[in-house]
């Protein structure tokens, strides 16, 4: 299928109006709410769109959405430092309010205009279902007054709508780009083909940190399609017509690696490493009290290693772009995460002012933060090959599947080391908790920003705060600086963290002989709000009411983001050893639901996500090269595996957290208290079946 990149967003309705950087409402009575966050498959975009309805008083057949230009100035998200940015379950969080109140100030324009055109007090003008209407007038739809409305005076400010009002907001709503994606009419990058355009594939070091040191394109160039091969900071590209030859071109090549500067340790070598490390002190994250003392004088002391791979986002979608460099402007299409910091990384390639380069973004087929590098590494390459190409043609690179996972930019390794003193009653005195880890931030210009007291603290979190009262507290970090590349994987630190803290206290409450429902809500006083969601996920589960043979439950709770999740997992484990995850019951809170529906389908993502990576997934390094390289050997959840998931909501009128990410944490954690319930086992290192690790 061939799909033009010019005019992606399509034609703008005739006679339209934007009187808002947020909402334009066209003569044909459609609503477009411009989107300034990346649709990754969370349905944020209807997220945004249902705000704007429910203040504007819209029709939801009305609404369409569109996404932003780069424009910080406009668009930037205030919970990511500014940037034009989409992660960490911030979108509904920072725009709530920004929406809502760009839908009342449509609103508003829309009745003056009404007010203006009838000669009657705006006062006496309401709004519903798109149709504007006066005691006395005949109604009028909003698009009869889309012109008007731009030219009228609005106020500095609007009040928005109470809660108790909401029509919208709260309710179960379909989504808006269902039916594209349904019958095709969705745009990725990957679709995007024209007459003249070229596909790039990359050749790229097998190590991390090696370079080129001299090629032989020969044979690559024989091949039918083969317009050019390229040199480039990161490699060898091959461009062709089409993205077969590149591809047969790219197996032609002979490359000569220089390796001085590589990483070449194996997996086994890291772990070695982390060990040494984390027999030493670490820098000081918390402290509270003196752990020191309690656990020399308590009565019982526990002592725990844990292991965590690296992990490959692997989205559905790999990583894909489409640019367009004429020396003097370049136009990229792409999933952007991150469109401000990618513009800027784009043009210091290019040697362009920002404001030279556009960004198209488009929708994502997935990500988990894959698309969201601070260093833009998958479009400065795109940059690169077109710079080096220069003829003014668009360029599509395309990475493979094998492409990404053995790409590196995953989830850091980590090692945590933990230590727990119970005094006689069996509740915890102490923990003392060491971690070693890389920091996604490591030479970033944003490690400065999530620094505090000259510490990042990134890799420490879900450990730094964690949530249960215990008086004696030391948490310490240990940041390592390894030659592979890591970034955000969806929850972060939280997904290891999580995991340690929330099979520990298990671990404790068995050792105390107590219920570990029981003993987690006794040391929750401090944090209600995961107190509550414990409760909800006990109660909704059956927890304490007897299973069928075979059946065996376990218990986590977790807060990140802002949002309190806990999860009960009941499995079946047969006299073979083989595990099946049949259900899980999974309550939340969140602050106020926007789209219950949309919040469900999260939490059952969050689930098949994390639980996929914790039955099977991890990245091993063998002398440096990465061993995993298809589907294949970094298998996906399969149908079969997913369980029955049922997800409760706690009721809030507190504004929204996020949902996207926080389903993540306690997935692995409740998994593996199951687990122990049946066998007696504890698992320390991840994942759960046999793998390299």
């Amino acid at each position: 299928m061939a799909v033009p990149a010019s005019g992606v967003r399509g034609q703008e309705p005739a006679a339209s109006d934007r009187f808002d950087p947020f909402v334009r409402i066209g003569t044909d009575d459609t609503v477009t709410v411009i989107v300034k966050h990346l649709e990754m498959g969370q349905g944020v975009a209807t997220g945004l769109a249902m705000l704007v309805a429910e203040e504007l008083d819209a029709s939801w057949a009305q609404m369409r959405t569109e996404f932003a230009p780069v424009d910080v100035s406009l668009y930037a998200n205030p919970m990511l430092h500014g940037m034009q940015a989409t992660a960490e379950s911030t979108s509904m969080a920072n725009a709530f309010m920004q929406y809502r109140e760009a839908g009342a100030l449509a609103r508003a324009a829309l009745i003056a205009a009404a007010a203006e055109a009838w000669s009657v007090p705006a006062a006496e003008i309401s709004a519903k279902d798109g149709l504007l209407s006066h005691p006395g007038q005949t109604s009028a739809s909003f698009g009869a007054f889309a012109d008007r409305a731009g030219s009228v005076a609005v106020p500095d400010s609007v009040t928005v709508k109470p809660d108790t009002e909401f029509s919208l907001i709260g309710a179960r709503h379909a989504r808006l780009d269902t039916p594209a994606k349904i019958n095709g009419n969705a745009l990725f990058a990957s679709d995007i083909m024209e007459d003249d355009m070229l596909v790039a594939v990359v050749a790229r070091p097998p190590r991390f940190g090696a370079a080129v040191a001299a090629f032989d394109d020969g044979q690559a160039r024989k091949v039918e399609g083969v317009e050019d091969v390229v040199q480039i900071p990161g490699g060898i590209a091959v461009l062709a017509r089409s993205t077969w030859p590149a591809l047969k071109a790219r197996s032609k090549l002979s490359i000569t690696w220089d390796e001085s500067g590589a990483e070449t340790r194996s997996t086994r070598d890291l772990w070695a490493d982390y060990h040494d490390r984390a027999a030493t002190p670490g820098k000081p994250v918390r402290t509270e009290g003196s752990v020191s003392t309690a656990l020399k004088g308590a009565p019982t002391a526990l002592e725990a290693n844990f292991r965590f791979p690296y992990l490959a986002h692997a989205p559905m979608e790999p990583l894909s772009s489409v640019i367009r460099f004429t020396g003097d402007r370049a136009e990229v299409w792409a999933a952007s995460q991150t469109p401000s910091l990618d513009r800027t990384n784009v043009a210091t390639v290019l040697q362009l002012a920002p404001e030279q380069v556009s960004i198209e973004t488009l929708d994502a087929g997935g990500s988990f933060g894959r698309r969201g590098c601070f260093d833009s590494h998958y479009l400065t390459e795109a940059a690169h090959i077109a710079r080096a190409h220069g003829q003014g043609r668009r360029i599509k690179t395309v990475w493979t599947r094998g492409d990404d996972i053995a790409g590196g930019y995953y989830r850091p390794m980590a090692l945590h080391h933990v230590r727990a003193a119970l005094d006689k009653n069996g509740m915890p005195t102490a923990w003392y908790h060491r971690i070693v880890s890389q920091s996604i931030f490591t030479g970033t210009g944003l490690e400065a920003a999530v620094s505090r007291d000259g510490i990042d603290r990134s890799p420490a979190g879900g450990v730094e705060h964690i949530p249960y009262a215990i008086p004696n507290l030391q948490v310490e970090l240990h940041t390592v600086d390894t030659g592979v590349p890591v970034m955000r994987w969806r929850s972060m630190a939280h997904s290891h963290a999580a995991y340690v803290v929330e099979t520990f206290i298990d671990e404790l409450a068995a050792t105390a002989g107590k219920d570990p429902v029981e003993y987690r809500l006794g040391l929750l006083a401090t944090a209600p709000r995961l107190k509550a969601v414990l409760s909800l996920a006990a109660e909704k589960a059956g927890w304490g009411t007897p299973l069928a043979d075979g059946r065996y439950r376990g218990v986590a709770a977790h807060s990140s983001f802002g949002t309190s999740v806990a999860q009960i997992a009941e499995i079946a484990l047969d006299r073979t050893g083989r595990l099946k995850v049949e259900r899980v019951v999974c309550a939340l809170d969140c602050g106020l639901a926007i789209n219950p529906d949309q919040v469900r389908a999260q939490m059952e993502s969050a689930v098949g996500f994390g639980l996929g990576a914790a039955l099977r997934n991890a990245i091993t390094l063998d002398e440096g090269r990465v061993a995993e390289t298809d589907f294949d050997s970094y298998q996906p959840l399969r149908m079969s595996d997913m369980p029955e998931v049922e997800v409760h909501i706690v009721a809030s009128a507190e504004p929204p957290t996020g949902a996207g990410i926080c389903g993540v944490p306690p997935i692995a954690p409740a998994v593996a208290n199951a687990i122990s319930s049946a066998t007696g086992r504890r698992i320390r290192m991840l994942p759960f079946l046999p793998t390299k690790r």
